[in-house]
């Protein structure tokens, strides 16, 4: 399928983990055509330690496997909590391909599982900060971009995508800041497709259920333990409950982003569109 997104400019934040889900929208989009903006935190900080961030050879690899797909590449580390990083990233892309034209804010941290009466207030704010801020941070400049850019002929002005998830509309046990700040981003995408649709901009979230990257190994370790279940029977109880009998894939959420990014979708915004097979119904 040919979503006409061939010369297309896209940003993924958090997209520097090998196997992650950032990558897999990349990867999607690379064939497509599109020039592609591989962007991590590059170091680790605070509650986000090297396991959980794309280093800058992480990012090199991401980078190098899309140009064997035939992609133009840019790498440009950034951390969504910092607005001059924000900003640096979405002029970066400008000076790389010359404009931007589709944004998706896909870094977040979703590895503090703990209950509620343990979450500390700088974990908390970890949490909302990449999440919520990074993606409030990231769509402000792309706005500011896309709208200097103008609107084609179709009235297009540009195209951002939250990834949300699942927990965007249902809560879940032992992730309270992850879910406090998904059910958030679906707020500011309503918000933020209101105001700038006079642009030609839509801004649409995506709410996967749970996809195993590497982040998501380490949320079924935790919950198997939790629910008292080997991993193998987490999973196949995790697959009894969907009704197309699995757990998502990263190329489901790709083909998601790839559609909303296309001239197809031009009059779909303010969505919270469920890729999860069924399992969340709304």
């Amino acid at each position: 399928m040919d979503f006409g997104l061939k010369d297309k400019v896209i940003v993924v934040t958090g997209s520097g983990r090998p196997k992650g889900l950032g990558q897999a929208i990349l990867q999607r989009f690379a064939d497509e055509g599109a020039k592609c903006v591989v962007s991590d935190l590059g170091a680790p900080q605070e509650h986000m330690g090297k396991e959980h961030i794309g280093s800058t050879s992480d990012m090199d690899e991401v980078a190098s496997e899309l140009k064997d797909r035939g992609a133009e590449v840019a790498v440009i580390p950034c951390d969504v909590t910092k607005e001059d990083d924000c900003k640096a990233l979405i002029d970066g892309a400008v000076d790389a391909f010359g404009r931007v034209d589709v944004l998706v804010n896909n870094a977040g941290i979703g590895y503090i599982m703990k209950p509620l009466t343990e979450v500390t207030q700088d974990e908390w704010m970890a949490v909302l900060g990449v999440n919520l801020m990074g993606a409030f941070l990231c769509t402000k400049y792309a706005a500011m971009q896309m709208e200097k850019q103008g609107q084609t002929d179709a009235g297009v002005g540009g195209r951002i995508i939250n990834i949300a998830s699942q927990a965007a509309k249902s809560g879940f046990p032992h992730m309270a800041p992850y879910t406090a700040s998904k059910h958030g981003m679906i707020g500011l995408t309503r918000s933020n497709a209101i105001e700038l649709g006079k642009l030609g901009i839509t801004v649409n979230a995506v709410c996967p259920n749970h996809v195993t990257t590497g982040l998501g190994a380490k949320q079924n370790e935790y919950f198997s333990k939790f629910f008292g279940l080997s991993v193998e029977d987490y999973l196949e109880n995790m697959k009894a409950r969907n009704p197309m009998g699995r757990p998502g894939l990263g190329t489901d959420t790709a083909t998601a982003c790839a559609f909303l990014a296309s001239d197809a979708a031009q009059y779909v915004t303010g969505e919270g569109l469920n890729v999860s097979g069924g399992e969340e119904m709304h």
